[in-house]
């Protein structure tokens, strides 16, 4: 079963996300709102998967928590943001995918999917769910 850390300041999409994820087969480690709680979630647990808002707050921004857990490597990072132009910031050098808000929680579960045969396999073909992008 595949470990999940979820960094999103909305608590009610967090726990969303948590309740989707648990009903699919995978493990929910934790969620955190900040970028420090976020990394400290990360190192503690050393999760294979993560869910990481752009915008969290106290102005925290979700690929800081990549920089700072980068040495883990086969991090799978699924970016969420309900701002496309922020998408467009957004290299593998930052993460695997980014899915744009709002999202089906079908569509958050299949995007994931998709991150981890990214990390195994290291390339994916689509169908893609609506507002998801690899990450170039």
């Amino acid at each position: 079963m595949p470990k999940v850390m979820i960094a999103e300041d909305d608590l009610v999409m967090a726990d969303m996300l948590t309740e989707v994820l648990v009903h699919s087969g995978y493990e929910v480690c934790g969620i955190a709102c900040t970028v420090d709680k976020a990394v400290e979630l990360g190192e503690r647990h050393k999760p294979d998967l993560a869910i990481l808002d752009l915008r969290l707050a106290h102005e925290g921004v979700g690929t800081e928590i990549a920089a700072r857990l980068s040495s883990r490597g086969s991090l799978g990072i699924l970016y969420t943001t309900g701002n496309v132009g922020q998408m467009g910031f957004l290299t593998k050098a930052d993460g695997q995918a980014c899915i744009r808000k709002p999202y089906r929680p079908e569509d958050v579960v299949h995007a994931l999917k998709i991150v981890e045969q990214i990390v195994s396999a290291g390339e994916v073909a689509g169908p893609f769910p609506n507002g998801f992008k690899v990450l170039n």
